[in-house]
């Protein structure tokens, strides 16, 4: 009997890329989607045409509890992406963000909870719970924000910092994410939540609000300036999708091990970089200074923030993270062939792809 997955967000950036792992490798893909992000139709279209009767499409809104107790029927995980993922949409429409993060993620739990056997849900939480994180102090160095703690800009944020939600977005994440964890302690249902840093790649239809890596990406390839808000110096630690889909990938085979923690998940040390660095390596790949213009300080904004991945690295056995220079340069030439643009420049080569 054929393995039947969950995927809300389905149709999004990262749910589609985990799709299609799925499907790839033979389970039917219940993608639920309500298709209201611009151009995730082309996701679905695209995972349709790949896979056929193994994505099974189901467009509607996780607002909507009794589409998602129909939708879980027969499920036997549920991942769960869909979400209002913006912060300046949140601040400008909190009770849309509130209703969609929050009552949405209940939704999802209480389908999981409800289904004729527990169904684990692996939920896409955000590094935006932790707040501005004012408290580690910034030096600005030439590679950018970091704090004044050494250790911790070594090794990165660890799953112990302390919860500090900011923004309307930073609340309804914070509050999801607090809801999954508890279905593990209250009902024993197997949840397991993943904080993500910045993840980037191939199928991401990045805006201004969200999806920063391939926005700078395709302002850059169509000439035109990038806005930084702020002094354009803070520093993520960014993960390429491939990777982030080993991780989804490996809670869910690991869940009876890892069911109710929590994990930090990014590209780590290895992977920080500021955007100014970013967009300067842009340039360079692309044989043309990317422009640059600027804006104040967005609310609740990190001047730094790099993932602790070492628990999560060890508890689910991942593989080496693709180093960022080889992830832009993919996305890059996707980007360049989905939008039918030229890819000037140098090749952008790939130094090291490995098992990708």
């Amino acid at each position: 009997m054929t393995t039947t997955v969950l995927v809300t967000g389905g149709a999004g950036f990262i749910g589609s890329n985990l799709a299609d792992r799925l499907a790839s490798d033979g389970y039917r893909v219940r993608v639920f989607d309500a298709l209201a992000r611009p151009g995730v139709e082309r996701n679905l279209q695209w995972l349709s045409a790949r896979h056929g009767d193994l994505i099974e499409p189901v467009v509607a809104d996780v607002r909507d509890a009794d589409a998602l107790v129909g939708a879980a029927r027969g499920a036997d995980v549920a991942f769960h992406f869909a979400a209002q993922v913006a912060v300046t949409t949140s601040m400008v429409d909190p009770a849309s963000d509130l209703a969609i993060n929050i009552n949405g993620t209940f939704n999802v739990l209480e389908a999981a909870r409800l289904a004729s056997r527990p169904m684990p849900v692996i939920f896409a939480s955000t590094n935006k719970v932790y707040g501005d994180l004012v408290q580690f102090g910034s030096n600005l160095t030439a590679d950018g924000h970091c704090p004044a703690e050494a250790q911790l800009a070594q090794a990165g944020v660890p799953e112990t910092q302390p919860l500090d939600f900011h923004t309307p977005y930073g609340c309804s994440k914070g509050a999801a994410d607090q809801y999954v964890l508890d279905y593990a302690r209250s009902y024993g249902l197997p949840t397991a939540v993943l904080r993500m840093s910045c993840v980037y790649g191939e199928r991401q239809m990045g805006t201004e609000d969200q999806g920063w890596v391939a926005h700078f990406l395709i302002r850059a390839l169509e000439g035109k300036p990038v806005t930084l808000y702020g002094d354009g110096h803070q520093v993520r630690d960014i993960l390429y999708v491939g990777d982030a889909v080993a991780a989804y990938l490996g809670a869910w085979r690991k869940i009876d091990q890892v069911q109710g923690q929590v994990f930090n998940l990014g590209g780590g040390p290895a992977n920080a970089v500021s955007l100014r660095k970013l967009l300067d390596h842009i340039g360079f790949t692309l044989g043309s200074r990317v422009q640059i213009e600027t804006a104040d300080w967005r609310p609740g904004d990190q001047r730094w923030f790099v993932a602790d991945t070492r628990a999560i690295d060890a508890a689910l056995d991942l593989p080496a993270k693709l180093d960022w220079h080889d992830g832009v340069a993919r996305l890059a030439r996707w980007l360049a062939q989905e939008r039918g643009l030229p890819l000037p420049g140098a090749a952008m080569p790939l130094a090291a792809a490995g098992a990708h």
